[in-house]
């Protein structure tokens, strides 16, 4: 699908539009009077969060009650309680969820049609998936309160970087078109919030696009559409800079929205060079949509009112500021449906004990997230053709579920693919399943000369971080 716009509103949709804007803006006069009063009123508005998640977790959430069963009836700290995984989650996850009409079945089944993506589930919920790149994909339940706090968040986001009058003035000007370019093909959570706020908001017009696309059809489209407000991932929007740079995409977007990859300086500043625009990045997860975001000096600030992070080593212990942490423990305080407390998220992060000279009284990290590597691939006339990483995983997570797996570029015309399953015969399926989706996408971008092949080694982790990389640009290719 090359791009779909907002669908057609009800008086429902319209009606929950207006309770879910008053929501969102007592949320963001909230945030804003907390952070104004400095880190002590952060530190105490979290603290209440997180009394209150555990206290609702204990009481309606099988899961917790039996995983926490052992430790004392009184209020606990964050560091009493036991580490979680994907992989606990999605094995318990019919008691995980604190309201009990969710159950893994009906969620399935709701996301097996993809006409859902974005729609409410039981009227009341939004869902979305993460991949399967640690080896277990993730299903993940929200509120509309836990929602309209996202909201809130970017909103907030907005207001500290002032381009809230600059977007305005494209509103009034040209309809301040929004458009965003991610995997559009699943419920996955940037496709499922953005078709949520679009189904609310009939005006301004948004619009996603494929980041499946050919790169070529992709600047076509967006020139056509001319978006005030463009969001996409860091080296897709890499890839449209250079072609802003080449005057083949002419856009003029007043801000940018970036996340879902690890971000770079380099790559920040030549986007914004590009554009002429402020690009915002956000860190985020499905595990929770809002964990980070960048000031207007560029450092990464913790949203520590709705967010714990606790970057830790390899046996769980705490990493000391300046130190890389092998793993980090997410606690979400938004969603109290399906409560994320003490979850290892898998990226490294390093904290900061400095306070950032922006004056902000939120936390400093630098985190690494998602390293994939943009490949770099020659086609039959000669020319190069650059392919989102991102893409290249989508392709392969819709056609097997065999996982983790890693792709490398061996040659300027050779994919290697490397997948883990548990039987040689599963193996056998899934490299096959995946060379025919791969090497359809290729013909798709002009590459159909490029070679597809199966590689008997298992995926490997970076050598310097530990994890795995699902897309690997080989340096003697």
């Amino acid at each position: 699908m090359s791009g779909f716009p907002a669908q057609r509103f009800t008086g429902g949709d319209v009606m929950r539009a207006a309770v879910d804007a008053i929501a969102v803006a007592s949320k963001v006069a909230e945030i804003s009077w907390t952070r104004t009063a400095g880190r002590d009123a952060v530190r105490m508005a979290a603290s209440g969060r997180f009394a209150e998640i555990v206290r609702i977790a204990r009481a309606r959430s099988p899961y917790y009650r039996r995983l926490w069963r052992a430790l004392p009836d009184r209020p606990l700290s964050l560091r009493e309680l036991p580490v979680v995984t994907k992989r606990d989650l999605m094995a318990n996850f019919d008691d995980w969820a604190t309201e009990r009409q969710i159950d893994r079945r009906g969620v399935e089944r709701f996301l097996a049609d993809r006409s859902h993506i974005g729609a409410d589930y039981l009227g009341r919920f939004v869902v979305w998936k993460s991949s399967g790149s640690s080896g277990e994909p993730g299903i993940y339940v929200q509120d509309r309160d836990a929602l309209s706090t996202y909201d809130a968040l970017l909103i907030v986001q907005l207001l500290s970087l002032q381009v809230v009058a600059r977007y305005a003035w494209s509103l009034a000007a040209n309809g301040g078109r929004a458009a965003l370019v991610a995997a559009t093909g699943d419920h996955f959570a940037s496709i499922a919030s953005w078709q949520r706020v679009c189904r609310g908001m009939p005006w301004p017009s948004a619009r996603a696009f494929s980041v499946m696309e050919p790169l070529p059809a992709l600047v076509e489209k967006l020139n056509r559409f001319a978006p005030s407000f463009l969001a996409s991932y860091p080296t897709t929007l890499a890839a449209l800079a250079g072609e802003q740079r080449s005057r083949r995409l002419r856009i003029s977007p007043t801000c940018i929205w970036s996340g879902g990859e690890h971000l770079s300086d380099p790559a920040r500043e030549s986007i914004e060079a590009a554009f002429r625009a402020i690009v915002i990045n956000e860190y985020g997860a499905s595990e929770c949509m809002s964990i980070a975001f960048s000031c207007p000096r560029g450092a990464l600030h913790v949203n520590a009112d709705w967010v714990m992070l606790e970057p830790v080593d390899r046996d769980y212990r705490p990493t000391p500021p300046g130190e890389r942490s092998h793993t980090v423990l997410l606690t979400n305080l938004a969603n109290r449906v399906q409560p994320i407390i003490r979850y290892d998220l898998g990226d490294s992060i390093t904290a900061s004990e400095r306070a950032c000279r922006c004056g902000s009284a939120l936390p400093v990290i630098r985190a690494e997230g998602r390293r994939d590597d943009v490949l770099v691939l020659k086609a039959h006339d000669g020319s190069i053709v650059r392919l989102s990483p991102l893409a290249l995983t989508t392709v392969v997570e819709d056609a097997t579920t065999c996982h983790p797996f890693q792709l490398l570029q061996t040659a300027p015309d050779c994919i290697a693919v490397r997948l883990c399953a548990r039987d040689p015969r599963s193996r056998r399926e899934g490299l096959r399943s995946a060379t025919r989706a791969l090497h359809a996408y290729l013909a798709h971008q002009s590459l159909g000369n490029v070679r597809v092949v199966a590689d008997d080694t298992p995926p490997l982790p970076d050598a310097r971080s530990g994890k795995l990389r699902e897309v690997v640009y080989h340096s003697s290719s």
